[in-house]
């Protein structure tokens, strides 16, 4: 299955589950992301390396249903993204991190 697939299946499965049965607000959306990364860094912080595993894949299931919600191609965008990236200069922006 690849992320394109995956997407509709994911999405499908929260209309399914009552999800989208009126507009989702975008920043709704963007804070159960937000939700699931601090989930992540609390796993993170106590150790729970199983619990950070299953929060990062909350985190990727959250996009792929928003993406999806909103007709946008992940699996496009992602290697159009990474595209631009791999041409990006070392530590691009002399960021810290």
């Amino acid at each position: 299955m690849n992320i394109k697939e995956m997407s509709e299946e994911v999405h499908r499965n929260a209309v399914d589950h009552g999800w989208w049965e009126g507009i989702r607000p975008i920043p709704e959306l963007l804070c159960l992301v937000h939700s699931e990364v601090s989930e992540a860094l609390e796993a993170y912080r106590k150790g729970d390396t199983k619990n950070f595993a299953e929060e990062l894949a909350d985190i990727v299931i959250r996009v792929m249903d928003m993406a999806k919600g909103f007709d946008i191609d992940l699996e496009r965008e992602i290697i159009r993204k990474h595209e631009i990236n791999k041409s990006r200069e070392y530590r691009h922006g002399g960021k810290k991190c």
